[in-house]
C-alpha cells in the first residue's frame, strides 16, 4: 500500500535458477522417470532433411566448462517453416524444440541431434538457443549458424547486426560427423548473447 492508500505492486528482484533445474527439466538425462516434454533429439528418424549432430560446452570465464547448464532449443524445419499448433497435437511431426543439460557427460557437454533448418526468408538456418545455469540471473539468448553456409550468412540480417570480429562466436565448425560449437560466457571468446 502507498500513502494515498492505493495499491501499487512492483518488480520483484530476480533469483538465480538452479542448481536443481537441469535435473527437472531434463530428467531422462539423469536417469529419472519423470515426464518431460523435450530431450536433446529434436527430429524423429522420419523427420524430412539433412541429419545434424551438434555438439559442444558451456565455458565460463576462467576456460573450465560448465557443469548444470541446461539449453533450450526452438528451430525451422527442413523447409524454413516454424512448426505451429497443428503440428504440436500431431504427436508425430517436427516440433522443433529441444532441451538438453551438461551435467551427465564426463566431459560436461552437450548434444543436439536433429535436422539441418532451412532458410527462414533473408536469415542463414540456424537454431535459437535459450541457456539456463546456475548463478544466472537471467537466461541468455543466442543462435547457432553453421559454417558451411557462407552464403546465407553473409545474407543474414541477423549476423550483419553483430560486429564482423564477434561474428564467428555465432558459427557452429563443420567436422565429417558433427558441428562443433561452444558457448563461452565471458573472456575474449565470449559467445554473442542477444537482448530480447
Amino acid at each position: 500500500m502507498t500513502g494515498d492508500g492505493s495499491n501499487l505492486l512492483l518488480q520483484t528482484p530476480s533469483q538465480t535458477v538452479g542448481p536443481f533445474f537441469a535435473l527437472g527439466l531434463t530428467a531422462h538425462q539423469y536417469g529419472h522417470r519423470f515426464p518431460q516434454i523435450a530431450d536433446g533429439r529434436i527430429a524423429r528418424e522420419e523427420t524430412p532433411g539433412e541429419r545434424i549432430r551438434i555438439t559442444g560446452q558451456v565455458i565460463d570465464g576462467a576456460g573450465a566448462p560448465i557443469p548444470d547448464a541446461m539449453l533450450e532449443v526452438w528451430q525451422a524445419d527442413a523447409r524454413g517453416r516454424y512448426p505451429g499448433p497443428r503440428d504440436f497435437a500431431d504427436r508425430t511431426a517436427f516440433h522443433g524444440f529441444g532441451r538438453v543439460g551438461t551435467g551427465t557427460d564426463p566431459e560436461f557437454c552437450f548434444a543436439i541431434e536433429t535436422v539441418k533448418p532451412g532458410r527462414l526468408g533473408r536469415e542463414a538456418p540456424h537454431l535459437n538457443v535459450v541457456l539456463f545455469m546456475r548463478g544466472l540471473l537471467l537466461h541468455a539468448y543466442t543462435r547457432i549458424h553453421f559454417s558451411d553456409e557462407q552464403a546465407a550468412n553473409a545474407e543474414c540480417p541477423v549476423l550483419a547486426s553483430v560486429p564482423g570480429d564477434r561474428r564467428e562466436t555465432l558459427i557452429a565448425r563443420r567436422h565429417p560427423s558433427h558441428y562443433a560449437f561452444d558457448i563461452h560466457m565471458q573472456g575474449p571468446l565470449e559467445t554473442v548473447f542477444f537482448d530480447l
